[in-house]
């Protein structure tokens, strides 16, 4: 941790403090995406923080962005949610997209003035990105594109979506496109309100023979794969490990306000033995969870292959995030329940970061392929050369500060 990562901690955590904890219980008693507070957050540059500044972005590493995902969710976990999503809507440009793509789009998404999505996801196949049968044909210069896509990030605000559909059959025939969100034939189901993240948009896009022009195809034609996954794990898994951790930060937060006003016995609950226990527990694995966070985002930072360590810290954040959000209710007891306490807010949001960018048991899968040495080349090692520099002392440098 650098002065600048703990002076950006600090300008994060005043501005979640003031500007988004009065609009959070609005968000909660209206369940509508929340589209003034999404814009004023893009505003601040947040979204481009890892986009170079050449294209107008704050040049930032992984873990600067991590910072930025973990206190905006300390706060509020939705709009934790929405500046990850386009943060990593922003990834697939990075990486793959061509010099006048990115000329095009990241300026103005590092401006805020244009939130990404990324879309992969589909209803029949869920996390198995080969069985998508979305797909888009090439008639003349232009793509035809059809099919339908759940669960995307930022669907109801996001202005650019980048859609992975099938071209062709086989593991190489995915391919990756960015549609403008009014293109015509692109349409958006009702908006559905979840358990929680409210204000969070993640829902439907229905593609109706969209056409966009072939220089919308990012990267090659049978990139698709790669896109999807690349961004998934250089930046789903660490964005989503970084929304748990401010979730956990802030279910730690409000137990430790709970035990040390209400009183049991003429004492604060924070003097009897078992609340002690419970308490260290939570913050044992609120202490561990932060270091595998910070520990896997270093690692990318410095070019270093990390796949392992990136999907062990999504995994290890979650379930440590969940456990302790039931540590946090035995402790508040029915008092947990009502909707009016945060921490009722808190176990909600916790149960949305499960699933997106591989659930439990993938993570698991991952990992043992890894022990077992039967995992393919990291990603982290195969876009290691489009992001590292070199410093001033020599070392290998992801991404420039």
């Amino acid at each position: 941790m650098t002065d600048d990562h703990e002076r950006l901690r600090r300008q994060v955590r005043d501005f979640a403090e003031a500007e988004v904890a009065p609009r959070v219980p609005h968000m909660e008693s209206s369940a509508a995406v929340e589209r003034e507070l999404s814009a004023l957050i893009a505003r601040q540059g947040w979204i481009g923080a890892t986009i170079d500044p050449a294209y107008g972005g704050m040049g930032a590493d992984h873990l600067a962005k991590t910072l930025i995902i973990e206190e905006l969710s300390r706060v509020s976990g939705a709009m934790g949610a929405m500046t990850q999503a386009s943060q990593l809507g922003a990834a697939k440009i990075i990486h793959f997209g061509t010099e006048e793509q990115k000329r095009t789009w990241l300026p103005a998404i590092a401006a805020g003035e244009c939130l990404p999505t990324i879309a992969v996801t589909e209803p029949e196949s869920g996390g198995h990105v080969l069985g998508m049968h979305s797909t888009a044909r090439r008639e003349g210069n232009e793509y035809v594109l059809n099919g339908r896509k759940v669960f995307v990030g930022n669907s109801h605000i996001g202005h650019l979506h980048g859609i992975v559909v099938r071209t062709r059959p086989g593991s190489k025939g995915l391919s990756a496109f960015l549609v403008e969100a009014d293109r015509p034939g692109l349409s958006l189901t009702p908006y559905r309100p979840a358990m929680g993240l409210r204000g969070f948009s993640f829902g439907e896009l229905v593609l109706d023979r969209v056409r966009v022009p072939a220089t919308n195809l990012l990267g090659d034609e049978g990139d698709g794969l790669a896109v999807a996954y690349s961004s998934s794990i250089l930046y789903g898994r660490p964005n989503l490990t970084a929304v748990a951790l401010g979730l956990h930060q802030a279910i730690v937060d409000e137990t430790l306000r709970e035990v040390r006003e209400r009183h049991r016995y003429g004492k604060p609950l924070a003097d009897l033995p078992t609340i002690r226990h419970k308490i260290g527990l939570m913050q044992h694995r609120l202490m561990t969870a932060r270091l595998t966070a910070y520990h896997a985002v270093h690692l990318l930072d410095h070019g270093r292959p990390c796949d392992t360590e990136l999907i062990n810290a999504k995994y290890h954040n979650v379930e440590a995030a969940l456990d302790s959000a039931r540590t946090a209710m035995e402790i508040h007891g029915a008092a947990g329940l009502h909707t009016d306490r945060p921490l009722e807010r808190l176990v909600r949001d916790a149960f949305h970061v499960y699933a997106p960018a591989g659930t439990g048991d993938i993570q698991l899968h991952r990992l043992a392929e890894a022990a077992l040495g039967t995992s393919h080349r990291p990603w982290s090692q195969r876009l290691a050369h489009l992001t590292r520099r070199r410093d001033p002392e020599g070392l290998d440098t992801a991404v420039p500060r």
